[in-house]
């Protein structure tokens, strides 16, 4: 039998990346997706080689179009990441950028509205479809600078909400992984307007906050469930992690 098709966006690093290793090591036929082509095409190559199957398609979530003709690729897939998004900016709401907000809104929230719809039945055709949404703490809990990124992560987290009620009696199961804290090598010199500086301060202290790995391992995991399992939400901190606000830093 073929292997089962798994579709990842945002791919190109981070926790797309590393759920794509993952799913491809646990036997899934990855397919990148991102904006960045030679990203995901030197991620594709290394998966490869390894083994694995991968394919890498250069893909900005945002466009529907290009997601549309995207999906035309696939009569029957087995997993959908909606991996894609991130933060812009840590300002209050009385000095905020619209412009923040409405990007995040774009890749958060409608970019994973693009892809689910898209592939929702190619999902359904499979028989067994999982679509996985990649939330945040932030979709569950509010704190003080956030309010953008918090309002595009529950956007990201009532879709996934929503769906699973309109679905339920399909094949195809519903699962949000809401990370606390993930240091990358990206997200918050991204939210930073690439000031690494700021951006190190951010984990300052914290002797060990979650990696791309440890995101990935559980997002593996979920998806590899039996069938019948479906594990609505996860949330996933690291241990000096109480709350959104509630961080604990070594002197």
């Amino acid at each position: 039998m073929s292997a089962p098709i798994a579709v990842i966006t945002g791919a190109s690093s981070g926790i797309g990346a590393a759920t794509a290793r993952q799913l491809a090591a646990a036997g899934y036929r990855v397919v990148l997706t991102a904006r960045r082509k030679d990203r995901i095409e030197a991620l594709a190559a290394e998966i490869t080689e390894a083994g694995h199957q991968a394919t890498a398609y250069a893909l900005d979530v945002t466009d529907r179009a290009a997601v549309d003709e995207f999906a035309t690729a696939f009569r029957s897939l087995a997993v959908l990441v909606n991996n894609a998004g991130g933060a812009l900016g840590l300002d209050p709401v009385a000095t905020g950028d619209p412009e923040d907000w409405r990007r995040m809104y774009d890749v958060n929230v409608l970019g994973t509205l693009h892809m689910t719809q898209a592939l929702l039945p190619a999902l359904t055709a499979s028989g067994d479809g999982t679509v996985v949404v990649l939330s945040s703490t932030a979709g569950h809990a509010t704190y003080e600078g956030g309010a953008g990124y918090v309002a595009a992560k529950n956007g990201a987290r009532v879709i996934a909400e929503t769906l699973r009620l309109e679905i339920v009696g399909t094949p195809v199961r519903v699962i949000e992984i809401a990370p606390g804290l993930v240091k990358t090598e990206e997200f918050a010199t991204t939210r930073f307007g690439g000031d690494t500086e700021r951006a190190a301060k951010v984990y300052d202290g914290v002797a060990a906050p979650l990696t791309a790995d440890d995101v990935a391992d559980t997002i593996t995991w979920a998806c590899t469930r039996p069938p019948h399992v479906n594990i609505d939400l996860l949330v996933v901190r690291p241990r000096a992690q109480a709350s959104n606000t509630k961080l604990h830093r070594e002197p």
